[in-house]
């Protein structure tokens, strides 16, 4: 019989990537097995270190972000997105200290984002550019990227208000405010309803190899998507450990509304990736160039578990 082959799988301690904490749950406790693979989770506190991992070949697979990933794929990097891992899950917050009463408050401050190559610093551009400030270097607003991680550390410290505020994937978001260091502006969804953020992405060598192991992969995903939406509390304590977050933080995230990020469809909506690198490639620094969507997204896996 053919040893299982080990996927190794990167992600960020972000509510984006509980799926995966959930499938992980469920090896760990012998409530779900897989017969053709086994998987690896290996966390990461920042976005280039895993994507740097994912282009040298250490990892098999990685929840990332999505205009990250399809800039990577541009590279020549041989990945295929083959699931959305969550639907909305990113907060707009300002800086209590930085005394934002108005958007023409933002004017001269930094707003952090997670990553140039991310939906985050699509919609917070698009936002200040719908508020009729004008983003860049010597204009109204400067984004600056700081890993989700450390963004609540740097709220602490910042002391006299020079960040005016930032956009980050929970639950980070929800530390800053249970903190007192925040306020909340709005939910990225009240910008984007059901928008693409993070992605599972899959080395074409591994796919073609153990078709029958992502498929494996991608069903017990998608119901730990389905799960989250149904078992809130359960998903939290999972999550917490997963996460190493406070299991409070991440309930909130998950009930408080509801909706704020949801994880129950996840089909790959190709409409939604086209338009992505159309504004990060026109409007914002962005990505280098458009990709073929077409040759990177497969949905196969998807349709075969039942995504929606």
């Amino acid at each position: 019989m053919r040893e299982k082959p080990v996927l190794k799988i990167g992600h960020l301690p972000i509510t984006d990537h509980l799926i995966l904490g959930i499938t992980a749950d469920k090896l760990k406790t012998g409530k779900e097995e897989f017969q053709y693979a086994g998987i690896e989770t290996k966390a990461y506190r920042g976005w280039n270190p895993l994507a740097e991992d994912l282009r040298k070949g250490e990892l098999d697979a990685a929840c990332i972000l999505a205009p990250l990933s399809m800039e990577l794929f541009g590279a020549g990097v041989p990945i295929k997105l083959l699931l959305q891992t969550h639907k909305s899950g990113s907060t707009l917050i300002k800086n209590k200290r930085a005394n934002i009463v108005s958007m023409e408050d933002f004017k001269g401050r930094s707003i952090l984002i997670p990553h140039y190559l991310s939906i985050h610093h699509l919609l917070f551009d698009r936002y200040m550019r719908e508020q009729g400030l004008e983003v860049g270097a010597g204009k109204d607003i400067i984004f600056d990227v700081v890993a989700p991680t450390d963004i609540p550390e740097i709220l602490e410290w910042d002391e006299k208000g020079l960040v005016g505020g930032f956009i980050v994937a929970e639950p980070f978001g929800m530390q800053v405010v249970r903190a007192g260091y925040g306020e909340e502006m709005a939910m990225s969804k009240e910008l984007w309803p059901d928008h693409p953020c993070c992605v599972l992405v899959m080395r074409e060598e591994i796919i073609n190899k153990y078709p029958e192991a992502v498929q494996e992969l991608t069903n017990s995903l998608v119901a730990s998507g389905k799960f989250i939406g149904q078992h809130a509390d359960e998903a939290a304590t999972i999550g917490s450990g997963f996460l190493r977050q406070d299991e409070e933080v991440v309930r909130s995230v998950l009930t408080d509304p509801k909706q704020r990020v949801t994880m129950h469809e996840l089909f790959p909506v190709v409409e939604d990736f086209e338009y992505i690198q159309q504004y990060m490639t026109t409007k914002i620094e962005g990505m280098s160039g458009k990709i073929n969507l077409e040759k990177f997204i497969d949905t196969r896996f998807a349709q075969e578990a039942g995504a929606v």
